[in-house]
C-alpha cells in the first residue's frame, strides 16, 4: 500500500502513457496495442495488453506494468523479495501474479522517469493479469468471507513455512508504518486528522493499543505477512450460472508492497477490517473471516484477546495514513480516501459497541462453524 517514509511526497511516479508504452517496449520486448491508467496508492500501474509474437491462440496477452514509487524502488532487496514470494506462491496453487521476464532475463529493472524528474530512477516489472472483480464491487456473502479467512492463514503459512529465498531477510521492516505492531507510529502522523472526535477515538486506539498489545506480542506466533489483503486487492470470479445466488472464488491475490515479518493474528486483524468495510452487515464479518482463518490455524488465547485492538489499530492505521498522504498528494485524494467513506463510521461503531461484545459476536459466529462441523 505504502512506502511508509515520513517525507513521500515526489516519490509517486508520473509516467504517462506513452513513456510507459515505452518502458515495456525497451524493457520487456513487447508492443503495446493496448493501455489504461490502474489506479493505485503511491505506486503507478497499467493494464496493458501487447502484440506481436507474444499473442497464442487465447488472443495477445494482458499484463500490468507496475512501476514502483522512488522510496521503495531504492530497495531493490525488498522488491525482489516481494516478487519472489509472488512466484513462491503461484507455484504453491495461489492466484497470484508471476513477472515476465526482461529483455536480461531478469525480473526487474530500473529505469529512468521522464523529463522533469531529475536523476530518479523506479524499478519496473510486468506482471501477469489476473481475472476477477475486487472483493468490493461485489455483495460478500458468508462464503467468500469464510475463504479469504482461510486464505489469510493459507497464505502466511505456506509463506513462513516454505519460503526461504535470500531476499526474505529484508521482510524485517522494523519502522515500516504499515506493519501492524507499529500502530504507535501512527502519533507522529495523527496531525492530519485535526481536532475532531474522531482523532480522540484513534489517539484511545493507540494508547490502549501501547498498554496491551505491545507487550503481548512475544507471546504471539511469528510469520511473514501479505499484510494487505484489502477489498480491493483480492479478486473473485463467480462459479455460478445464477446471477441472484453466485458462488464465488478467489482469483487473484495483488499488491505484496506491504509484507513484512509479523504474526498469525495480525493477518486475520487485516482482512477482517478490510472486509467490514464494504459489508451490509459489518458487525458479523469478523466472525466468518475467524472461522475460515481458524480452520486452517486456530488462534491462542492471547491472539485472541488482542484481535478487538488489532482490528481497531488497522482502521487508525489505513484512515490517518490515507488523510496524510491526501495532504501530500491532492490529485490522488478520491482514490486515497476510498476506506474513510466507511472506515470512520465503522470504527466508532466498533468502540460505541465496546470489546466485550466485539468478540463476544465475532466469537458464537465462528464457534458456530464448528458445530456444524462436527454435527
Amino acid at each position: 500500500m505504502s512506502s511508509g517514509n515520513a517525507c513521500q511526497a515526489l516519490t509517486k511516479p508520473a509516467f504517462g502513457e506513452k513513456e510507459a508504452c515505452e518502458v515495456v517496449d525497451s524493457v520487456f520486448g513487447f508492443k503495446v496495442s493496448w493501455i489504461r491508467p490502474l489506479p493505485s496508492y503511491d505506486d503507478q500501474n497499467f493494464h496493458v495488453r501487447v502484440s506481436g509474437d507474444a499473442g497464442g491462440p487465447g488472443g495477445d496477452p494482458e499484463y500490468v506494468l507496475k512501476i514502483t514509487n522512488w522510496a521503495d524502488s531504492q530497495e531493490p532487496e525488498l522488491i525482489e523479495a516481494q516478487t519472489r514470494a509472488m512466484m513462491f506462491l503461484s507455484a504453491e496453487g495461489f492466484p497470484s501474479a508471476t513477472p515476465c521476464p526482461t529483455r536480461q532475463d531478469g525480473i526487474m529493472s530500473l529505469v529512468p522517469a521522464g523529463t522533469g524528474s531529475g536523476n530518479k530512477k523506479y524499478m519496473v516489472r510486468l506482471l501477469t493479469y489476473l481475472p476477477g472483480v475486487p472483493v468490493a464491487k461485489i455483495a460478500a456473502n458468508t462464503q467468500i468471507l469464510y475463504d479469504i479467512g482461510k486464505l489469510a492463514a493459507s497464505l502466511d503459512k505456506a509463506l513462513s513455512e516454505k519460503f526461504h529465498h535470500p531476499s526474505v531477510r529484508s521482510l524485517h521492516r522494523g519502522q515500516f508504518i504499515w506493519n501492524l505492531a507499529n500502530v504507535p507510529l501512527l502519533d507522529q502522523y495523527i496531525y492530519a486528522l485535526g481536532q475532531n472526535k474522531y482523532r480522540e477515538v484513534v489517539e484511545q486506539v493507540i494508547q490502549q493499543f501501547k498498554e496491551k498489545v505491545i507487550p503481548k506480542l512475544t507471546s504471539f506466533r511469528a510469520c511473514i505477512n501479505h499484510g494487505d489483503l484489502n477489498d480491493h486487492n483480492i479478486l473473485v470470479d463467480s462459479s455460478s450460472a445464477s446471477p441472484e445466488a453466485p458462488q464465488y472464488r478467489v482469483s487473484g491475490i495483488l499488491d505484496f508492497s506491504d509484507m513484512s515479518y509479523g504474526y498469525y493474528v495480525f493477518e486475520v486483524a487485516i482482512a477482517i477490517m478490510y472486509m467490514m468495510v464494504e459489508s451490509a452487515d459489518p458487525l458479523r464479518v469478523g466472525g466468518h473471516v475467524l472461522a475460515g482463518f481458524e480452520s486452517v490455524l486456530p488462534l491462542t488465547a492471547d491472539e485472541r484477546a488482542a484481535l478487538f485492538l488489532l482490528v481497531s489499530g488497522r482502521f487508525s492505521q489505513s484512515l490517518v495514513m490515507a488523510a496524510h498522504t491526501a495532504l501530500l498528494y491532492p490529485e490522488n485524494r478520491e482514490y486515497l480516501m476510498i476506506t474513510a467513506k466507511s472506515g470512520w463510521k465503522h470504527l466508532m461503531k466498533m468502540f460505541e459497541v465496546g470489546q466485550e461484545a466485539m468478540e463476544q459476536l465475532w466469537f458464537e459466529t465462528a464457534r458456530a462453524y464448528g458445530d456444524r462441523g462436527a454435527a
